[in-house]
C-alpha cells in the first residue's frame, strides 16, 4: 500500500506563537487557518495548530519520559520519518534555530536493526516533536 499523508491536530496555547515557530523558524508551509486553527504542510503531511485557551499564554500540554537508548523519550510526541540524507540537512536547520533540544539529534541504535537518526525538541506549547532519518525506510522502519 502506497503510504499516504497523514493528519494531525494538536493543542497550542496561542495562535500566532505557533505561526512564528512552525512556519517561519521551522519553515513549514502554511495552509488554511482561522484565528483559532493553522494547517502547516509538515513535509507533506498536514498538523494543524489549535488554539487551547485553557492552557494560557505560559501553559504547556503535559508529557512524561520513557527510557530509550539511554534518553528520556517524551511521550506524547509526534513527527516526520525521512531518509537520512533529509534527517541531515532538517538537524543541520534545527540546530540554528532550536535553543534547547529535549535529545540533541545523533544515531541511535548503531549498528543493529533500525538504526536511525532522530532529534526531539518541543514546540512553544510544550508539544514534543520527533524528526527520525533511516538510510533504507522500507528495511529499517520496523526491523526488529
Amino acid at each position: 500500500m502506497p503510504l499516504t499523508p497523514f493528519h494531525l491536530a494538536i493543542q497550542v496555547r496561542d495562535i500566532d506563537e505557533a505561526r512564528e515557530f512552525y512556519g517561519r523558524k521551522l519553515g513549514f508551509p502554511e495552509g488554511r487557518s482561522s484565528d483559532h486553527w493553522i494547517d502547516f504542510n509538515v513535509f507533506g503531511h498536514q498538523v494543524v495548530t489549535h488554539l487551547n485557551p485553557a492552557l494560557g499564554k505560559d501553559g504547556s500540554v503535559q508529557a512524561i519520559a520513557n527510557p530509550v537508548d539511554g534518553h528520556g523519550v517524551p511521550v506524547p510526541h509526534f513527527g516526520v520519518v525521512l531518509t537520512f540524507e533529509d534527517w541531515e540537512r532538517f538537524a543541520e536547520q534545527t540546530r540554528q534555530v532550536i535553543d534547547r533540544f529535549i535529545i540533541e539529534p545523533y544515531v541511535r541504535f548503531q549498528g543493529q536493526p533500525g538504526e536511525q537518526g532522530t532529534l526531539f525538541f518541543s514546540d512553544p506549547s510544550g508539544n514534543a516533536l520527533e524528526f527520525k532519518g533511516f538510510r533504507d525506510i522500507d528495511s529499517e522502519l520496523f526491523a526488529r
